[in-house]
């Protein structure tokens, strides 16, 4: 969280939500109209919605092969590796099968976004006003890393926001057609999970979520800022022109520390998507182990980790 939530390319998804709210308040304070500045805000949430839905369908098999590696039952292994398991994939349930939940998955990107960028505006107002309190300087603005602040602050409230959509489209991920009840699609699944398991069951695995957000926004900027400085100023590889890095040398800095970020944050995710799966009355045979008697049940985090 999160979930996936939030989530994840370039430099940081916090980098481009705050650039986004940088560009709305500047356009805001200069001379353009409030119809002018929100059909502005429309076009890029479009924009950043399909760019979004490409990315996430291109690798779609491989999110759902992680998923389905993370969630199944120990005792009975169908998935063991990334070829292993995406030929078992398209062996068992064919093309489509590799790409189950991603719709799901793109439905969350704009509505994510949208609360992603007005919680960043609203969070960095209450922010900026803390730290103009503190300093005793009303001119005083946000810098990089309050900026980074609010924007991991705006990742927790969209992913918090459209939590219950990552909960089922777990589910819909991992479902096949051996699963004793079917999901028809993510209105049947949140009205199916909220019937039989309650509201608080849609925000299973919502905590570790919210701490995952943690290590990786943090690693992610640490990571990059240290490889950008390093690589300027040392310039062994020669990749420095005039005190700064081509983009295609940005890009790879921010894949390494993207890199960074999600493996340490990774068992956080692990244990996210095993919370989701609790309580799942019929579940999927991956979960359950085709009819074996043993089931995976957590009473929380700390005991899903143990």
């Amino acid at each position: 969280m999160a979930s996936e939530d939030v989530k994840q390319r370039g430099e940081s998804a916090v980098t481009t939500i705050v650039n986004l709210a940088e560009e709305a308040k500047a356009a805001t304070e200069g001379v353009q109209s409030p119809r002018y500045v929100l059909l502005s805000i429309a076009k890029s949430l479009a924009a950043g919605g399909i760019a979004g839905a490409v990315s996430r369908t291109a690798v779609a098999p491989l999110e759902r092969l992680k998923i389905l590696l993370q969630v199944q039952n120990p005792h009975s292994i169908k998935y063991n590796g990334t070829i292993q398991g995406l030929k078992y994939i398209w062996k068992t349930e064919g093309f489509r099968g590799l790409f189950k939940g991603n719709g799901t998955n793109c439905a969350r990107i704009v509505p994510n976004s949208a609360v992603k960028f007005f919680s960043y505006e609203e969070a960095s107002k209450g922010i900026l006003w803390l730290y103009q309190q503190q300093t005793g300087n009303e001119d005083a603005e946000l810098t990089p890393q309050l900026r980074l602040v609010a924007g991991a602050c705006a990742g927790i409230i969209a992913m918090s926001a459209t939590y219950p959509m990552d909960m089922v489209r777990g589910r819909l991920t991992v479902q096949t057609d051996k699963s004793p009840q079917q999901y028809r699609g993510i209105f049947h699944a949140l009205r199916t999970v909220f019937r039989e398991e309650g509201a608080r069951a849609l925000y299973k695995g919502w905590l570790p979520s919210v701490i995952g957000v943690i290590p990786y926004v943090g690693l992610n900027f640490s990571v990059y800022g240290s490889l950008k400085h390093w690589l300027i100023k040392e310039n062994k590889f020669g990749l420095a022109e005039d005190n700064d890095l081509s983009m295609t040398t940005k890009l790879v800095c921010g894949g390494a520390a993207g890199t960074v970020g999600q493996t340490v944050a990774y068992p956080l995710d692990v244990i996210r998507r095993r919370m989701q799966m609790v309580g799942w009355k019929d579940a999927s045979s991956v979960i359950t182990g085709d009819g074996r008697t043993v089931k995976l049940e957590y009473t929380g985090m700390i005991d899903a980790f143990r």
